[in-house]
């Protein structure tokens, strides 16, 4: 996996060469806060409730977490507090499959079989060593702030559209390009979402957005 993390990551690169600089971003500005505030409630997310609302994602993905890499296709299907995350790299044929519903949490795809936990990030992090905030990119990918009770209070740069485009919070820095309208919710989405902590890294190049 990780020679597909490396040429997804040069692909990034190469298209991203040629753009000139980012306009300044606006922090704190009572425009930009309202225009969050509007964007949170028409995707269900005025209360940070991250996974309540139905939607459904697919795209590609790239991982590392300074040692090791994965890149390949994702899936993401959430509703009601349920979720299920697929993760597969067609090249190497390896993959993962996380579901969480009322029955709990469980990972499948390792070598050592299924496993369960009660806690979805830290049962991905022990089987892959990736470090992947599940419990915020629920509102993350879609560019809206999680819990600041759970994650601590955020720091939210939105460009001239007044769309975000920098999440500071809970260590985590999100950057967003590309958006465009879903036409399901009708509502503003990005494509591209980059996310880093530290030697954590999380792209994602979505490629639809929908409503379960």
């Amino acid at each position: 996996m990780r020679a597909g993390l490396a040429a997804l990551a040069a692909a990034c690169l190469a298209g991203c060469a040629s753009l000139p600089a980012p306009p300044p971003l606006a922090y704190g500005s009572a425009e930009g806060d309202a225009a969050q505030r509007s964007r949170a409630a028409a995707l269900g997310l005025q209360a940070h409730a991250c996974g309540a609302p139905a939607w459904v994602m697919t795209g590609r993905f790239a991982l590392s977490n300074g040692r090791e890499g994965g890149s390949g296709n994702i899936e993401w299907t959430q509703g009601g507090g349920e979720l299920r995350l697929l993760l597969s790299a067609p090249i190497t044929r390896q993959g993962w499959l996380l579901e969480r519903n009322r029955a709990g949490i469980t990972l499948s795809g390792g070598p050592q079989g299924p496993l369960q936990g009660d806690d979805a990030a830290r049962l991905l992090r022990e089987a892959t060593g990736w470090d992947v905030p599940l419990d915020a990119l629920g509102c993350w990918m879609r560019g809206v702030e999680a819990d600041p009770a759970r994650f601590g209070p955020p720091r939210t740069g939105v460009g001239a559209d007044l769309l975000p485009r920098r999440i500071e919070q809970g260590g985590w820095v999100l950057e967003y390009d590309d958006w465009r309208i879903d036409p399901s919710s009708r509502q503003p989405m990005p494509h591209r979402i980059n996310a880093s902590r530290g030697e954590d890294r999380v792209r994602v190049l979505v490629e639809r957005w929908g409503l379960e």
